[in-house]
């Protein structure tokens, strides 16, 4: 019984031991799936930058190469060999390697990557191998292989590319708990970068999008994790009322950025009448404006609101040793730099062991042959005592070898055919021995400067291949766009002041103001009591609301004036302030928060107005006068929390405005930036000047044309067009040079602006073919430096004249005088740096600030005078369509 209780117990423990847990099966098959994913779908390698299916499709198309385009259908069934997947994943694999126009040449209709479109069925479509391709990814002889899926074929563990093609083509993938984005880079800027490593310099590279457009790299931080790269389409004014979209950004298409705008309209973020797809060899998408509207605003709001801009997280992951790896690009980059070298060292030793075999074999035969050891092999009656006579014979040469001499040699010789032994021509012989080992001396040097030679590699692959190959993304940098400032007014601010009720349903009530439905309102209350909300519908803000707009932050213009009784001493107090930022939904006091404060006035001043108004204290006040007025004016502007100045101890009665006032803060500092082509008050860039409310901004463009626009923060210009940029001076005189394109002559120009009509351009120069702005300054006192030869003289001289004693100041239509009677090879304007001076007729300047500025101006006008400096920044070099900028040299012959 005990035996058979024993047996039984053994088997249920066999039992168990063949029992896997759920838990376990699940860890275990989780990880492999994982695994497989991530190395065998996902991710690419570091070795040739290319996942398994995009690597088993250019083996497949090597195998098939013969010249000529093969169809789709063909490279993806021959491709099925070795990729365990369905054609469909195969041929979309395909379709986006043939896309990106580096390593396939493509015939048919395979897509467009800016529209969306899809290619045409493989069937219809065809391909090969490029140029470049054949010559940088493929070679047998450094090739590590490995049997395909099935054990039947071999197949390429990793192409040997020599070329950064990772960073080239870029990638995406999702795997099981991780992702890459590798975005592509320039093709000619990868191989420049290539070279700068291996001349031990550290390059910086930068995405290039096949889609073009503009795109902001300053957070890029080398493609790794929480990177950004913030990408713009090229947006322009065609004309007021109709905008042109040229580019559009990278991951997005035509279709889906009309899309885009469709819908931020229909949401009211903007306001467009048309949208019209003319997209054909290049991108052309025309946004007609509704009337009314801003294109300066709406080009804002368009990338605010739609896809002309999105915003890409880059992450570089890349498998190195079977393992995912996340680095930065810059180390992709030299990681595939070394490797190309090592290639090209392999490459030359196998070369080397090549020629070292020719030249072997090469003497072994005129040995054999001119010394007639073939002869001494006819009475041999055995294979062995073949061998061993004709080895016998070369032993007197054995020591010049580089190696011992084999069987195998020997064996080589005795198939030499009659023929050849009978036509042997020694002198060829030795001339074909030279040639082997000039190029056996050059694949040495090869080796012994291995870092020349991969330089020499690089430059002939850009001189062969990078033709075509520019940069297509334009590298700026962009400002942030507060969608706030450039929502469309899509809504109506509504307030019912008793109930305490604000929103833009309320269409019974008070109507406020147009408004965006993203805005924030501030509201103020009787009580003292003000706060920030969100707009909706309609919302509950508090009883007996005195003063509600929309809240603009950090806005230095708005400033509110307010009397105040305070409840615990009685004392009425007076105060200015400004609202700069505030927690949404949290209550804020304009008084000191004591029990029995109330408000007695309130006034809100968009520009920093200070009225004066007329105080009534009480009859029974103990104040001999019970009647004056208070200016406004009369006290500093400060924080929101002040508790503000006495305005009197009596009880008051009323406060009744008595005169609206003037603003009290000076005008407005406007600086601009020429990287991103914005006006500021950030101090980022050139300073304009100060600004009044009736000043403009005058811009002289590389056209010839002059143009006065306001200063409004959303006004866009474009830097690389600009000549000249500051604030207008209706007094002051324009000095140009010009070349005048009928008479082929230099002329110079001074003239006023007697133009006064905003955002309209007006040509100045001659409008005959071939006249050009050469440069152009509105600074006072410029001089012009001419270096010019006397005919007959190849000497050249300079001279240097003031503008204003060359010509008088004219029309803005008048030609001008010619520049000189002498052949003219240089022209470059310079101006005397002088200290700005405050604008004449400032009320607001104290006798203190007139002083001290004078002083200053004592003090700095000799030194200012010493130091000449160009006529502007802002901008340093000529630009791709000829142009020049204020202050450069000019060569004219």
């Amino acid at each position: 019984m005990d035996q058979e209780n024993l047996e039984n117990n053994n088997e249920e423990e066999r039992e168990m031991q063949d029992v896997i847990p759920v838990s376990g099966m699940y860890e275990s098959w989780f990880l492999d799936y994982a695994s497989y994913v991530i190395l065998e779908r996902a991710v690419p390698a570091i070795e040739d930058g290319l996942k398994p299916v995009q690597r088993r499709i250019l083996h497949s198309m090597k195998e098939m190469d013969d010249g000529r385009f093969n169809k789709v259908a063909n490279v993806i069934g021959q491709t099925m060999q070795y990729h365990p997947h369905g054609d469909a994943a195969i041929g979309d694999a395909m379709v986006n390697l043939g896309q990106k126009d580096i390593l396939i040449e493509t015939q048919g209709n395979w897509g467009d990557v800016r529209t969306g479109d899809s290619a045409a069925a493989p069937r219809y479509i065809e391909a090969r191998l490029s140029k470049f391709a054949l010559d940088v990814v493929f070679n047998p002889q450094t090739t590590n292989w490995q049997l395909s899926y099935d054990g039947r074929k071999k197949e390429p563990v990793t192409l040997p590319v020599k070329f950064p093609l990772l960073l080239a083509q870029g990638v995406e993938g999702i795997a099981v708990g991780l992702s890459t984005k590798i975005l592509p880079h320039n093709f000619i800027e990868l191989i420049d970068a290539s070279i700068k490593i291996l001349k031990g310099k550290k390059p910086k590279v930068y995405p290039d999008f096949a889609t073009g457009g503009m795109a902001d790299f300053s957070e890029y931080n080398e493609g790794l994790r929480g990177g950004k790269v913030k990408v713009r389409a090229k947006i322009e004014e065609y004309d007021k009322k109709t905008l042109v979209v040229k580019d559009i950004p990278f991951g997005t298409t035509t279709t889906g950025l009309i899309e885009s705008i469709i819908k931020a309209n229909d949401k009211g973020k903007i306001k467009v009448k048309k949208v019209v797809d003319n997209t054909a060899e290049h991108v052309e998408i025309l946004v007609e404006l509704a009337p009314g509207q801003s294109p300066n605003i709406t080009i804002d709001a368009l990338y605010a609101f739609t896809d002309c801009e999105v915003s890409i997280s880059p992450n570089a992951c890349i498998i190195i040793d079977e393992k995912p790896h996340f680095i930065s690009v810059n180390e992709i980059l030299r990681i595939c730099t070394d490797q190309t070298v090592e290639l090209l060292r392999r490459e030359l030793e196998i070369r080397k062991g090549e020629l070292l075999e020719k030249l072997l074999f090469s003497s072994l035969e005129k040995i054999f042959i001119e010394n007639r050891i073939y002869r001494d092999i006819e009475e041999c009656e055995t294979w062995e005592a073949v061998l061993e006579t004709i080895d016998r014979g070369l032993d007197p040469y054995k020591k010049d070898f580089y190696r011992e001499i084999t069987t195998d040699d020997i064996i080589r010789l005795t198939e030499i055919k009659i023929k050849r032994i009978s036509k042997f021509d020694s002198f060829k012989a030795d001339e074909l021995m030279r040639k082997l080992q000039d190029e056996l001396a050059e694949v040495e040097y090869h080796l012994a400067n291995l870092v020349e030679f991969a330089i020499s590699y690089f430059e002939k692959l850009l001189e062969k291949y990078g033709k075509g190959r520019e940069r297509k993304t334009e590298i700026k940098s962009f400002e942030n766009i507060a969608a706030t400032v450039v929502a469309a007014n899509n809504a109506k601010l509504y307030v019912n002041r008793q109930e305490g009720f604000i929103g833009y349903g309320m269409k019974k009530d008070e109507f406020v103001c147009d408004c965006s439905d993203i805005d924030d309102i501030i509201v103020f209350r009787k009580d003292g009591k003000f706060q920030v909300v969100r707009i909706s519908d309609k919302i509950f803000v508090g009883k007996d609301i005195i003063h509600v707009d929309v809240f603009k932050k950090n806005d230095e213009r708005m400033v509110y004036n307010a009397i105040y009784l305070d409840g615990k001493t009685g004392r009425s107090m007076v105060k200015r302030f400004q609202v700069l930022a505030m927690t949404r939904d949290k209550e804020y006091d304009i008084t000191k928060g004591e029990r029995g404060s109330k408000l007695l006035y309130f006034s809100a001043n968009p520009n920093g107005e200070a009225e004066l108004v007329t105080v009534y204290l009480t009859s029974g006040a103990k104040a001999r006068i019970k009647v004056f007025d208070f200016s406004f004016a009369d006290i500093d502007i400060k924080g929101r929390g002040a508790g503000g100045n006495i305005l009197t101890r009596y009880p008051v009665r009323k406060i009744q405005l008595k005169m609206e006032g003037k603003s009290t803060l000076g005008g407005l500092d406007i600086w601009y930036d020429q990287s991103v082509g914005r006006l500021n008050r950030d101090e980022r860039g050139e300073l304009l000047g100060n600004f009044q409310a009736e000043d403009s901004i005058l811009v002289i463009y590389n056209s010839g044309e002059y143009e006065l626009t306001s200063f409004d923060l959303t006004n866009r210009y474009e830097p690389d067009k600009i000549m000249y940029i500051s604030r207008f001076d209706p007094e002051g005189v324009i000095t140009a040079v010009h070349i005048d394109g009928e008479m082929q002559m230099y002329y110079i120009k001074r003239f006023h602006v007697e133009t006064s009509t905003r955002d309209k351009r007006f040509l100045f120069i001659n409008e005959s073919k071939g006249s050009k702005l050469v440069t152009a300054t509105a600074e006072p006192e410029p001089q012009v430096e001419i270096t010019y030869s006397v005919k007959g003289s190849r000497e050249r001289q300079k001279a240097t004249y003031d503008a204003d004693m060359m010509i008088d100041v004219k029309g803005w239509k008048a030609t001008g005088n010619k520049l000189s009677p002498h052949k003219v090879h240089k022209v470059s304007l310079i101006i005397t740096e002088k200290p700005e001076k405050s604008k004449e007729g400032s009320e607001e300047q104290t006798e203190a600030q007139e002083a001290s500025a004078q002083a200053t101006e004592q003090q700095e006008a000799p030194k200012a005078a010493e130091k000449p400096k160009p006529a502007s920044d802002s901008s340093k070099k000529k630009d791709e369509d000829g142009n020049y900028n204020v202050g450069d040299t000019i060569d004219l012959f």
